[in-house]
């Protein structure tokens, strides 16, 4: 889809038609997502290309630092920010906060890292910016940048997208999925948890304090 007009204040794109989900739909945009991921990206935290500076997730700034390794990219730039602001507005409890803390010590010592190289990913997958189109999928409204492509799957599973299941088979044909991946998604959602934490209350930031008691 094109881009009609840029303002400081709004951005305009093409009109889209919608059209009912299906699971052939489904099917083809896991298949499709899988695909962006395979494009790669230079390293982890990598912008777009052309892109210089920091991003936006929402109307949040998101640094976008070249990094070699995920768990440290993850920590220092999707984690630990947002999990002290959430903290600064009272909206994160200071155990929870250090649960954060511990969980980021293990993402930096490589816990989580796998041999996957960075992924060209969304960054910020939720169901509204998952379009059902005539057409297939399209996929609006992006945080792009290098990283995991658990990370887009996990945003989907947060917040939920129809045929989900689909989406996750006919990605796995594509990309494969490593042994255990479920037990991952919820180390994914800590970055947009800590996020809604930050503008939409502590809500969020209880659900990102059970995920992160349960990997610290």
């Amino acid at each position: 889809m094109g881009v009609q007009s840029v303002e400081p204040k709004r951005i305009v794109l093409d009109h889209l038609d919608l059209a009912r989900p299906t699971p052939e739909a489904a099917e083809a945009f896991g298949r499709a997502l899988a695909r962006t991921h395979a494009a790669g990206a230079p390293a982890f935290g990598a912008p777009p290309a052309g892109w210089e500076g920091d991003g936006f997730i929402g109307r949040q700034r998101m640094s976008m630092r070249p990094t070699p390794h995920w768990g440290t990219f993850y920590a220092e730039q999707r984690v630990l920010p947002y999990a002290r602001e959430a903290h600064a507005v009272d909206h994160l409890s200071a155990a929870a906060l250090a649960a954060v803390e511990r969980v980021a010590s293990r993402l930096r010592a490589g816990d989580f890292d796998d041999d996957r190289p960075p992924a060209r990913i969304h960054g910020d997958l939720w169901s509204g910016n998952v379009i059902f189109t005539p057409n297939g999928v399209v996929m609006i409204d992006p945080a792009a940048h290098g990283g995991h492509g658990l990370t887009d799957l996990a945003m989907l599973h947060l917040f939920g997208v129809p045929g989900l299941d689909r989406i996750d088979a006919a990605y796995a044909e594509v990309a494969g999925l490593d042994p255990g991946w479920r037990d991952l998604i919820g180390l994914h959602q800590l970055h947009p948890l800590l996020v809604h934490a930050v503008s939409h209350g502590p809500a969020y930031g209880s659900e990102a304090a059970s995920v992160a008691f349960r990997y610290r």
